[in-house]
């Protein structure tokens, strides 16, 4: 289902509504042979006759579009039911939930992420720079977050900025400027759904990750879909679901052919990430090979905007992540682990600090545990000074294991030092 288990339970207590799509997925995943559809549909009914707008059965003008759209980029789009599976009340309920339009075809449980601002302002028809504002704000958001981590200013920022782009799609819109449209709220809504994981909040990031999906999805925007499958992938490992990690990474790589040597190389990191919290390492190292071998291919000019951040130092970070997972295993050497992350802090400009003190952090934490402390407190205290501007819930993480590593050089004088400065400045 991809929902946690307290919105499950919000569900179950009535303190979240429970839609068509909702009710669909559970009867699958329950294998309840349709009951929770049809019992869907007596409530609906039922609460449509209790607030006297029963429902005539009349053609609503947006449902030939509804029909025509909701097969989606894939056959078998698992967020999108097709129009003959539904009742009338069923159809008008995906119908309100923005408005008509485009927003008709999304899930509804996309329509309680976020807080109720007020209804915004938006324009009679969607304009190129109405989708330039969308692309706009996406991209700073995904620089404060680099530089920030996904709290603080992010956080705060964004919600807004995400009522008023999903509201276009509830307008008028050309045809010709749809996929664009859908491109750009879908880039929103992954980028701050990677800003609700590093701050925790993994509710809001489940949601806004799938609700990116969709968004590419039926935009047919593959490079989009897998973005946001490398984000669910990593997502879903760091919450201790790798096999579904893993799962995500092989969906994006569906029509590898359609991808980038980047994107590919995006993905086969994720698979690497999932192997080795699974404790793998002949995976591991298979899915590292690929992608190195994908990324040697890389060629300028050939990706979209928001790869730019996939240059070499991420690359090394993100492989070196993957291969710190099993560096202490038995019968690992902790090399290519070691040099991967120590290629990354030396590659990351300023303008990704967060991925900077992500591998230094981590970078510190192997120096320790394979018995070099001194090293490990002077890299380590550089990875705290960057740490200490940030405001990201990952990487307070990773300084709690850094910790946890230091322990047994607790008596050496530079190591209770850094621990000191863990435990008043980082942690505090």
């Amino acid at each position: 289902m991809h929902l946690s288990a307290t919105a499950i339970e919000r569900i179950e207590k009535n303190e979240r509504s429970c839609n068509a799509v909702l009710a669909g997925l559970l009867d699958d995943v329950l294998k309840a042979g349709g009951a929770l559809r049809r019992l869907w549909r007596f409530v609906e009914e039922e609460a449509d006759r209790d607030s006297n707008h029963a429902d005539n059965c009349a053609s609503h003008p947006d449902e030939d579009r509804f029909t025509a759209q909701a097969a989606g980029m894939l056959a078998e789009n698992p967020l999108v039911h097709s129009d003959r599976s539904l009742s009338a009340v069923e159809r008008r309920a995906f119908l309100a939930l923005g408005l008509g339009g485009i927003a008709a075809l999304a899930p509804g449980t996309f329509t309680d992420l976020l807080p109720r601002l007020g209804q915004p302002s938006l324009p009679n028809t969607v304009r190129p720079e109405d989708i330039e504002q969308v692309r706009a704000a996406s991209a700073t958001l995904a620089s404060w977050d680099n530089l920030y981590g996904g709290g603080g200013i992010v956080r705060s920022s964004s919600a807004g900025q995400l009522i008023w782009a999903k509201g276009l799609l509830g307008v008028k819109c050309p045809t010709d400027l749809e996929s664009e449209l859908l491109t750009a709220v879908g880039r929103l809504a992954i980028v701050m759904g990677a800003s609700a994981f590093d701050a925790f909040e993994h509710d809001d990031a489940t949601g806004l990750l799938t609700f990116g999906t969709w968004c590419a999805e039926q935009a047919s925007n593959w490079h989009l879909r897998a973005t946001a499958y490398n984000w669910r992938a990593r997502h879903a490992i760091w919450c201790g679901a790798p096999d579904a990690g893993l799962t995500h990474a092989g969906n994006g790589l569906v029509r590898a052919d359609l991808l980038s040597a980047r994107e590919q190389s995006m993905l086969h990191n994720a698979r690497a990430r999932a192997w080795a919290r699974m404790q793998n390492p002949r995976e591991v190292l298979v899915a590292i090979g690929q992608s190195d071998d994908a990324f040697s291919n890389a060629k300028a000019g050939e990706d979209v905007v928001w790869m730019s951040y996939y240059d070499e130092a991420q690359h090394y970070g993100d492989t070196g992540h993957a291969a710190f997972d099993i560096a202490l295993l038995p019968g690992q050497s902790s090399r290519m682990a070691t040099d991967r992350l120590q290629k990354a802090v030396d590659g990351h400009t300023e303008a990704y600090v967060r991925s900077r003190a992500l591998s230094r952090t981590k970078l510190a934490t192997l120096t320790m545990a394979t018995g070099d402390p001194q090293q490990a407190a002077a890299v380590a205290h550089r990875a705290l000074d960057e740490v200490g501007r940030l405001r990201s819930k990952r990487a307070l993480e990773d300084v709690k294991d850094l910790r946890k590593a230091s322990a047994k050089y607790a008596r050496k004088p530079e190591v209770a030092e850094l621990r000191r400065r863990i435990t008043t400045t980082v942690l505090a």
